[in-house]
């Protein structure tokens, strides 16, 4: 049984309820602003196991996602990659650090994860922006950097995709480019990295991420153990998948593994781009 709340705490309170009422051996939860922890205690007092899927609840009995440390180091080191590219230090460059909604669980890991990198090859903040998702927040976030650097940036650390395009807005408006990170391998992102204006971004092929839940809910409802090789900060055992880096000559991966139509991405603007890339 499978249901959205399409972005509804109230109804996701409603479904789930609904569920458990109806009986179920396994529930797997994506988490909206927080409404999942209250139907994983409800769940796991029926004792219920229950999976937390791409966003950590607390409570859950496991959480399956991509490992988010890793995203984060991979965004950290592509702004570092960038950066060697344009023959800028990261000891000296002028660097806007972004990061994703705090109320995420996830963005915590992604901005550790990219710090550790960035700290170790001496980097620092030139300009530390509010944490989002959203892309025109992001924007304006991005503005207010711009300003006070009085348009000195070299490098932006950017949580993902949607806001690396408001950021790229910004830049191809004042005729600049820098080192720009992302992940999800959105179109518009593998556009921006197909054209030089975003560095790389991070690919999570979500039948990867999907068919470990799908095995893990199956094992549990059969009474199998499972064994975790990470655990997230509570204890949570977490069953982590391995991101991937996508540059300008490997975003034909993503059209190949069928997560991205070269329709959607070679548009006019992109042609010779992804005819030099050999994306089709």
């Amino acid at each position: 049984d499978i249901q959205n709340a399409q972005k509804d705490t109230a109804k996701f309170a409603t479904i789930a309820d609904a569920q458990l009422a109806k009986g179920c051996g396994v529930m797997l939860l994506v988490d909206y602003q927080g409404a999942g922890v209250a139907v994983a205690a409800k769940a796991k007092k029926q004792g219920i196991p229950v999976i937390a899927y791409d966003r950590p609840i607390a409570g859950a009995s496991y959480y399956v996602s991509f490992d988010n440390t890793v995203v984060g180091q991979l965004e950290g080191q592509t702004v570092l990659d960038g950066l060697k590219a344009a023959g800028k230090d990261p000891k000296t460059a002028s660097i806007v650090y972004g990061s994703g909604d705090p109320a995420d669980g996830n963005a915590k890991m992604f901005l550790d994860g990219a710090l550790a990198v960035l700290n170790k090859a001496g980097a620092k903040a030139a300009f530390t922006m509010k944490g989002t998702w959203d892309g025109p927040t992001a924007g304006t976030e991005f503005e207010q950097a711009f300003t006070a650097l009085k348009g000195k940036i070299d490098g932006v650390l950017a949580p993902n995709d949607n806001n690396a395009a408001a950021i790229i807005a910004i830049l191809d408006k004042n005729n600049q480019t820098a080192a720009i990170s992302g992940q999800d391998a959105s179109v518009a992102g593998l556009q921006n990295v197909l054209l030089g204006k975003q560095t790389a971004t991070v690919y999570k092929p979500f039948k990867v991420e999907a068919k470990v839940a799908a095995d893990l809910a199956i094992k549990l409802l059969k009474g199998q153990s499972v064994s975790a090789p990470k655990k997230l900060a509570d204890g949570t055992p977490f069953l982590a998948s391995t991101p991937i880096l996508i540059k300008a000559e490997t975003v034909k991966t993503v059209v190949a593994a069928g997560d991205a139509k070269a329709s959607d991405i070679c548009t006019k603007a992109v042609a010779a781009a992804c005819k030099k890339y050999g994306v089709k």
